[in-house]
């Protein structure tokens, strides 16, 4: 498991209510309860948790993998939160 999909699921299973076993890669954000207001909520959650700026284009997070990518794309690209991203941790281990 990655930190940022570990800091995501401390994220859902706080403010979410959800059961951490539920909470995979390939795991719908649909089937967890997660409607488009969830997701625009989670967004900011991310914002401050992450560290990151959002950008004001919409992205496609079906699914908590695709929250996870984008998580670690925002971060590799703004250059923040070094060590929190799994691009982070492949960059320190090579």
């Amino acid at each position: 498991m990655t930190a940022t999909l570990e800091r995501l699921r401390a994220i859902l299973v706080k403010d979410y209510q959800l059961a951490p076993d539920t909470l995979t890669l390939d795991a719908p954000l649909e089937s967890l309860g997660i409607d488009s207001l969830g997701v625009a909520e989670l967004l900011f959650n991310i914002e401050d948790e992450f560290r990151v700026v959002l950008p004001p284009e919409p992205a496609a997070l079906l699914t908590l993998g695709d929250v996870v990518r984008y998580i670690d794309e925002l971060v590799a690209a703004q250059g923040m939160g070094a060590g929190t991203g799994t691009a982070a941790v492949i960059a320190t281990a090579a």
